[in-house]
């Protein structure tokens, strides 16, 4: 019986233009893709002509994000928008999100944007009051690693959400602060484990933007412009200009294991 010859070298990851127009066509998928920077994500994806997949918590949630993202689509003048795709499933859930990756066949990216932010001081909060943001920034994060890497299609990525607290903590935010650190560990650890299979793994570490989530402490413009005023560019950032990075590390093949700062100047503070 002859042994077997040595395991021939993957082939190198796909050259491709690294601008965001060459996401026209792409499948991508958009965990916490309901609101805020998922949702920006999403509705620019589509006006580039790719076909973004929702996948969030809400059912009701998720039918208003695809109305907006299919009225954001390319599409041939006349024709109507293609609908979107949504998924209910919570970023936690590795079986059901193989489930849901294995019936789209292929998949060129995933985004993941879904997490909770529970605060408060250390000597005020215990391990429960904080697991649900723990474990869904963190093992939601390993949790769609593990789903996606199989159906991930070669020069295709994962794209995770950090935060700029990483590096530049505020007081009563340890745990979620904490887990958003992993999620940059994370990041780092698996472009190089997922490196022979030509995926590519890399993460957006965002300054506050105005999204839902601020929303629910500022809720209304006034006290969304003030606060920002404090920002060295006099304002919060916008879940597009937060989306728009994401879309750049999709498109550039040649970018992995980096962590992506947007946040306006907020971490030189």
């Amino acid at each position: 019986m002859t042994a077997p010859g040595p395991t021939p070298p993957a082939a190198p990851t796909p050259v491709r233009s690294p601008l965001p127009e060459s996401l026209a066509g792409a499948t991508v998928v958009l965990v916490g893709g309901s609101s805020g920077i998922g949702l920006a994500a999403a509705r620019l994806l589509s006006g580039l002509g790719a076909r973004p997949v929702l996948v969030g918590r809400d059912a009701d949630r998720l039918a208003a994000a695809a109305a907006s993202v299919a009225g954001a689509a390319r599409t041939a003048p006349g024709a109507p928008p293609a609908p979107v795709r949504t998924y209910v499933s919570d970023v936690r859930d590795e079986e059901r999100l193989g489930a849901l990756l294995g019936e789209l066949g292929t998949v060129d990216h995933v985004l993941v944007s879904a997490g909770t932010a529970t605060r408060g001081a250390v000597t005020a909060t215990t391990r429960e009051d904080v697991a649900d943001s723990v474990e869904g920034r963190f093992w939601g994060a390993y949790a769609v690693a593990r789903a996606a890497t199989p159906r991930l299609a070669a020069g295709g990525s994962i794209t995770y959400l950090s935060g700029v607290y990483v590096v530049r903590p505020v007081p009563n935010g340890a745990a979620v602060i904490a887990a958003a650190a992993a999620v940059e560990g994370l990041t780092k650890s698996l472009a190089v484990e997922l490196a022979p299979r030509r995926i590519r793994v890399n993460a957006v570490r965002s300054g506050t933007a105005d999204t839902p989530m601020l929303r629910r402490r500022l809720p209304d413009d006034a006290a969304v412009a003030d606060a920002g005023r404090a920002m060295p560019l006099g304002r919060y950032g916008t879940a597009e200009e937060v989306a728009a990075a994401a879309l750049f590390l999709m498109a550039n093949a040649y970018v992995t294991g980096t962590v992506l700062t947007v946040d306006g100047g907020q971490s030189l503070l």
